[in-house]
């Protein structure tokens, strides 16, 4: 009977604490976000669509090293490299990525490309847009995920 009771008591006590979160919350003000008209604001830590970077040079940083393919748990970055030549040079090193794919159908927002890369190449941004009405414009090729250069200059 004593463990029926105190059975009993353990389960009011579990749901005053679940509800108690639900009534400090159900009369607080609503937050409404007028997207798209103004651009939602994510947490500096958001792990969003990738960017490749430059340097301070214009130069692609990434040298077509593939440790961040390697590292994909899902598979979905598909890299082909290319020699930099004096005519015609891309990136810093030797070599340079001139296939960079993204399959963003497949990609988990992991992050372990961004750890992997030796150069800094791949960063995760801010972007949020991802939901486009064909599956096929979900593969984001070099072009889409390369910084642009010159740099924008922040409006103030």
């Amino acid at each position: 009977m004593a463990s029926i009771v105190r059975e009993v008591g353990e389960t009011f006590l579990t749901l005053a604490k679940g509800f108690s979160v639900t009534f400090r919350t159900m009369f607080k003000k609503t937050t409404t976000e007028n997207y798209p008209d103004v651009p939602p604001s994510v947490q500096p830590r958001y792990r969003g669509i990738h960017v490749l970077q430059r340097d301070e040079n214009g130069f692609e940083k990434c040298v077509g090293c593939f440790l961040c393919a390697a590292a994909c748990p899902a598979n979905c970055i598909y890299i082909e490299a290319a020699e930099n030549t004096d005519a015609q040079r891309i990136s810093a090193g030797e070599r340079y990525a001139s296939v960079y794919n993204i399959d963003y159908s497949r990609c988990i927002f992991c992050g372990y490309c961004v750890e992997a890369c030796p150069t800094d190449a791949i960063t995760h941004g801010h972007s949020i847009e991802l939901a486009p009405y064909d599956i096929n414009a979900l593969i984001y090729r070099k072009e889409q995920l390369l910084e642009p250069w010159p740099p924008r200059t922040p409006t103030p």
